[in-house]
């Protein structure tokens, strides 16, 4: 896009737990840290949208326990800036948050581009052109959201009902309402009437018009922010907002507290191949489809199958005769059901949590600042991992008041401090941890480091950890 004056700030938000595409998205690795159209993740995708010419380094909004994601996910754009919510509270109090730190390191007329981290977009020259539309209205004083134009009688999404032009801003409409998720019936007629969008979750405004109106509308939720801010902590690369502050804001998106009451909204129309990627229906609508609409994922195949999503992340997977289906199946949990029951899968994902079943919200793999380890085989008194550790990564100082440990160097080469000693094991060699040692392990090779961890002890949950020294300031 060409270059812009004053340059515009990408936001991202990343707090969504995206539980309509379980079981790949859950809450501990939700559906933006994936590849679900390309080969990059979700979040890569959205952020080098708004890189380059024009744009300042992105800020990105996210859960603290996916800080470590974020920025490794992040690590090629220079300068990005990594802000923690301490809990989820919806997208107003994050959106405010992101407007008063943008005050506060860009100045007052900075221009926000605020968009969730995990939508689809074909057409990104389509839609640069529509931010060019909706900067030069925010900088009159406007918010203005992206409306697209629906291409089906979508009923997950909110509408925007479009009014009239605005003068003087080439593309820029006024807001004559927003609907909420209709039925089937008026989701119809939304789709043909010309009148109505699709509600993006997009929006470009300055940090002082949306510091402005959520003085006007949420000023509990400003003040919380603000504090919030005040007493933000900065490490490593990240920004820590004041948990006890942020708290005390209002759960609102940023529709409810503002959208739906300012007088200073617009829409700029759009037509840029937009999903929002909300459930596996919306998945198989957007991917490249085989001769009989089948879209296939991992090691699959297909007989007779028709319009079906089957997706596998490593089991073969087979399937006969079925049509309109979606099947997706991880390394611990199957899912299989019709297409236009995608919207219903949240409901699954809450009897699953209800019931106990860790499946619901956790992957097997669990991923750490240094690599990631996923479960092997557990039993009475023992467990088992894989280990990866990054090259140049390691882990904290440690010990474990229950636990032993052996590991064995699979691939790479490892450092190990064992209390005084300092180890180094290549391949197939081995070191063994007594229960209460003092211990750390480092990859000082160019190459991932994979070993196999044999637990054995009284207790083996992850909580039995103190750690004396940390690289990635974790207590």
């Amino acid at each position: 896009m060409a270059q812009a004056a004053p340059l515009i700030l990408p936001v991202i938000l990343s707090g969504g737990s995206g539980t309509r595409l379980w079981p790949l998205s859950r809450e501990s690795y939700p559906k933006q840290f994936w590849p679900l159209v390309s080969a990059r993740p979700m979040l890569e995708e959205t952020a080098l949208r708004a890189a380059g010419p024009g744009f300042l380094p992105p800020m990105v909004v996210c859960n603290e326990a996916h800080r470590f994601l974020v920025a490794e996910q992040l690590r090629a754009l220079a300068g990005a800036r990594i802000v923690l919510e301490p809990a989820p509270r919806n997208s107003a109090p994050a959106i405010a948050a992101a407007a008063l730190l943008a005050e506060e390191s860009e100045g007052a007329d900075t221009l926000l581009w605020l968009m969730a981290a995990d939508s689809a977009i074909e057409d990104v020259p389509a839609l640069h052109a529509a931010l060019e539309r909706a900067a030069a209205a925010a900088r009159t004083g406007l918010i203005v959201t992206f409306g697209m134009r629906p291409t089906a009688p979508e009923t997950g999404y909110g509408y925007i009902e479009a009014g009239a032009a605005l003068p003087g801003l080439d593309g820029v409409q006024a807001i004559a309402r927003f609907v909420e998720k209709p039925d089937a019936a008026t989701a119809a007629g939304f789709a043909t009437d010309g009148r109505h969008l699709w509600n993006s979750g997009m929006f470009v405004a300055t940090a002082a018009t949306l510091i402005a109106e959520l003085a006007i509308h949420v000023p509990d939720l400003l003040a919380a922010a603000r504090e919030a801010v005040a007493r933000a902590k900065r490490d490593l690369d990240f920004v820590r907002l004041d948990a006890e502050a942020f708290n005390a804001s209002p759960a609102i998106s940023i529709d409810y507290a503002v959208m739906e009451r300012t007088s200073h909204a617009a829409v700029v129309p759009a037509d840029i191949g937009w999903s929002d990627l909300g459930s596996w229906s919306a998945l198989w609508e957007v991917r490249p489809k085989d001769e009989a609409g089948n879209v296939a994922e991992g090691p699959v195949e297909l007989v007779g199958a028709e319009r079906c999503l089957v997706r596998s992340e490593g089991i073969l997977t087979g399937v006969v005769g079925l049509k309109d289906a979606v099947v997706v199946v991880t390394d611990d949990a199957v899912l299989a059901m019709h297409r236009d029951q995608a919207q219903n899968v949240k409901i699954l994902v809450e009897r699953l949590k209800r019931a106990g079943h860790s499946e619901a919200t956790e992957h097997r793999r669990a991923y750490r600042p240094w690599g990631h380890y996923e479960g092997v085989v557990r039993g009475e008194r023992f467990q088992v991992k894989r280990i990866t550790v990054r090259p140049g990564a390691k882990l904290s100082l440690q010990k474990h008041f229950h636990r032993a440990e052996h590991w064995v160097v699979v691939s790479g080469t490892a450092i190990v401090r064992r209390d005084a000693e300092e180890i180094l094991l290549r391949e197939n060699e081995s070191v063994y941890l007594p229960l209460g040692c003092i211990h750390r392990m480092e990859n000082p090779g160019m190459i991932p480091l994979v070993l196999i961890e044999v637990q054995s002890g009284s207790y083996l949950g992850e909580d039995d950890i103190v750690r004396f020294e940390d690289t990635y300031g974790r207590s």
